[in-house]
């Protein structure tokens, strides 16, 4: 008689009232925009991050440790040359986006 008694009934009404309120809740959350937003901005610092690395490794740039309180401006052991390298990267998007309206333009 335990799965019919009213106040056990209740009570497993409540609890599931609830976790379907956080998983809800939980959803929402989840696809927010703020929060679609927020992850995207982390995503693409973390990528950033990670591409400025590969390019000073390729570039045979070191990073030195920064310390707490020292210019993060100053993050390079030497300064580098970059001109060459994002006349470079330009000159690639440049390309990139030329091919790409190209390619539209063919399809109408």
């Amino acid at each position: 008689m335990a799965d019919t008694d009213p106040d056990e009934l209740e009570r497993r009404i409540a609890r599931t009232r609830a976790e379907l309120a956080q998983t809800v809740d939980a959803i929402a959350d989840r696809v927010s925009p703020k929060r679609v937003a927020e992850r995207t901005v982390a995503d693409v610092k973390t990528r950033a991050g990670l591409l400025a690395s590969q390019v000073g490794d390729a570039l045979g740039l070191a990073p030195r440790p920064v310390e707490p309180g020292s210019d993060p401006d100053r993050v390079w052991d030497e300064e580098p040359d970059l001109g060459p390298v994002l006349i470079g990267v330009g000159a690639v998007l440049v390309l990139g986006a030329a091919w790409v309206l190209w390619r539209r333009r063919r399809r109408r």
